[in-house]
């Protein structure tokens, strides 16, 4: 089986692969990525997750490299990690007045075999209306500061979701089963 590279500091993004039983190191993208919408939301963290492989390719004569974008769509503008505090506060107010889309893009490189894959998932998230003190509360157990959305599904941050309307892992930061099929693709079964 090739070498899985993965191009994110995402903690929980290793998790889960982990959880998956993928043994994998990772690798550093210094690609700072594109929030700016002129297009489609897809081709957006699709763009941004390429951009990340590519740069983290580089670095590797041989592998297979994966790579994530995920950001929040809330009335046609991108909301990804927020910058500070604040910012994270008023994320979280925006996000929660109403069901909001979160992206995922994945690129899959296969260095070996010169061989480029690309996805996207979409899921809808129905969150309760947030206070600024339930906000703040929240924080203080978990920093919103690595996460698209400010928020964490997968943890604390769950007592917000009301619902959600398709893949709960493209929530956490990697959809699963589409990695597998991208994966599947590049000749890496990973069942």
């Amino acid at each position: 089986m090739s070498r899985i590279i993965l191009a994110s500091k995402s903690k929980a993004r290793r998790k889960l692969l982990k959880q998956l039983g993928i043994s994998f190191i990772t690798g550093s993208s210094c690609i700072k990525e594109e929030h700016k919408l002129r297009g489609s939301c897809e081709k957006l963290v699709v763009n941004n997750a390429l951009a990340k492989a590519k740069d983290v390719a580089k670095k590797f004569k041989s592998g297979v490299i994966i790579a994530a974008d995920t950001v929040v769509l809330a009335d046609r503008k991108i909301i990804g990690k927020p910058h500070n505090i604040g910012d994270a506060v008023k994320t979280l107010k925006i996000i929660s007045k109403k069901p909001q889309w979160v992206y995922t893009g994945i690129a899959v490189i296969d260095i070996d075999k010169n061989k480029i894959l690309s996805d996207y998932e979409k899921t809808k998230i129905y969150m309760i209306p947030l206070s600024e003190k339930m906000i703040r509360r929240y924080f203080r157990k978990v920093s919103p500061l690595d996460k698209a959305g400010s928020f964490d599904i997968q943890g604390f941050g769950s007592i917000f979701i009301d619902r959600i309307e398709g893949c709960f892992y493209n929530v956490v930061g990697l959809p699963i089963a589409k990695l597998a099929r991208l994966l599947k693709k590049s000749g890496i079964d990973i069942l």
